[in-house]
């Protein structure tokens, strides 16, 4: 008898929540458990059986009724609180607002993560040592070596016949005949092949860059926002090609006057350049971002202290990046080759020729003495202000990670500026030159770092941060 009414009950426990609809009165809650059961039926079912166990006038049979019932429940709904709560936890750390105020730019997973941050951390570095070979291509007068540019490219000159054509075409430049008048074939081949590897390795740059990036897209592991940037990027990257031949062929004209060497034009060069160190600035923030979405930071004294060292630091940034343009114009009108002393300009501070120019803008550009004096006042006052930045954040209550690195961007910065000087009092070494060039890339590298970990943090990590940070 008592097992009949068992099994009824059991049978009609399944079907409680289809029995017991919402009404005006009162809406039932449920939660259906894996085993078919809601919170609401296991409380009616497990009252009936306070009704169904006295029934019984015997303790045996009572006791077997319950633990017969235990045993059900084991049996029927095994693993019914564990899996409830492993899906609570995971549904939390995939919940579409933790996306959200994560900002995740790569969505597919920590492997996927880390194959796009490699990719990207690559493609700046290879964006990097274009700048420095770009640098040595400049140091030694190797731009305009050739005198036409296809956007694909071609093989370079494999026969002597095929070298004597390449050697005719530069023979008619304005910079073999005023400068390289008598230069030997074996002299040519060196500088005809420093440009083509300048140009080629650019090539190369665009064929890693887009090969990898078509996978990710194919694989879904880029989010719409970050194939966005990263068009834009590879965008800019196809026309830095055309800004450079835009730039070669300044050079290839002929001078205004007989007494000028032939060069590029030096807002032509800027410009180049300018779009190199925009183009690895926007890799290398782009890279940090996929592999840190949330800045370090462990209390929210921390995240405090990191607000008002970036009111610091983002002006000293700016100030870095225009002090390295301003270098492109000193490389653009060859002015490292004069006024070769320092502190002094020659025997004086100033040169009488500063504004010698008509109209007054054109002396910040084009002429020389007033382009290294801009140079020289803005590297100084870039110096004071890395190290300004350090001297006013000695007593905010930041994280290390961040104290470490301003000490670090201090130190580059004073070794840029004694690499710059260096430079100019050796009369500008290839050698000297192109490290003065990575020097300034450098410092703009840990300037962005910088303000990348300043970041804010989302507001879901913000609101787990206590505080004050522990301390060991």
């Amino acid at each position: 008898m008592i097992e009949n009414r068992l099994i009824l009950l059991l049978r009609k426990s399944k079907t409680l929540t289809q029995k017991f609809p919402s009404s005006n009165s009162r809406e039932w809650k449920t939660f259906t458990t894996p085993c078919g059961f809601s919170t609401e039926s296991q409380s009616r079912f497990y009252s009936s059986f306070q009704r169904l166990i006295p029934a019984s006038d015997n303790p045996v049979a009572r006791s077997f009724i319950g633990y017969g019932l235990r045993s059900l429940l084991q049996n029927n709904c095994k693993n019914f609180y564990k899996p409830s709560l492993r899906n609570c936890s995971t549904v939390a750390s995939v919940s579409p607002k933790s996306t959200e105020a994560l900002k995740l730019l790569v969505t597919a997973g920590p492997k996927a993560q880390k194959a796009v941050g490699i990719w990207l951390f690559v493609s700046a570095a290879w964006v990097f040592s274009m700048v420095v070979l770009g640098g040595v291509t400049r140091l030694t007068r190797s731009g305009l070596s050739m005198t036409d540019w296809k956007f694909t490219g071609g093989l370079p000159p494999l026969s002597d016949d095929e070298w004597l054509i390449e050697f005719e075409k530069y023979k008619q430049s304005p910079e073999y005949q005023r400068v390289n008048k008598g230069m030997n074939l074996d002299d040519f081949k060196f500088i005809y092949w420093m440009e083509y590897a300048h140009r080629m390795w650019g090539r190369a740059l665009g064929i890693m860059f887009a090969l990898p990036f078509s996978y990710f897209l194919r694989k879904k592991y880029i989010t719409v926002q970050l194939g966005l940037k990263l068009s834009g990027l590879f965008a800019l990257g196809a026309g830095q090609g055309l800004i450079g031949w835009w730039m070669v062929k300044s050079g290839l004209e002929e001078p205004v006057s007989e007494h000028t060497e032939p060069r590029v034009s030096p807002y032509r060069l800027a410009a180049h350049l300018t779009s190199a160190f925009v183009i690895y600035s926007g890799l290398f923030w782009t890279a940090l971002s996929v592999v840190m979405p949330e800045p370090p930071t462990e209390s929210v004294a921390w995240v405090k202290g990191a607000a008002k060292v970036k009111r610091i630091a983002l002006p000293v940034s700016i100030l870095v990046g225009i002090t390295a343009v301003s270098g492109a114009f000193v490389a653009g009108n060859d002015a490292g080759r004069a006024f070769n002393t320092f502190p002094k300009m020659g025997d004086v501070w100033i040169p009488e020729d500063v504004f010698a120019l008509k109209p007054l803008m054109r002396n910040f550009f084009e002429n020389t003495a007033t382009v290294q004096l801009d140079h020289r006042i803005l590297a100084t006052a870039t110096l004071f202000s890395v190290g300004g930045l350090w001297w006013l954040t000695r007593k905010i209550d930041i994280h290390p990670a961040i104290r470490s690195l301003i000490g670090s961007t201090v130190g580059m910065a004073a070794l840029q500026v004694t690499l710059g000087i260096s430079t100019l009092l050796s009369y500008v070494p290839v050698s000297l030159g192109a490290a003065h060039q990575a020097g300034a890339l450098t410092l703009l590298t840990l300037m962005i770092l910088l303000n990348h970990t300043l970041r804010r943090p989302s507001l879901q990590l913000l609101k787990t941060l206590p505080a004050v940070a522990k301390t060991v």
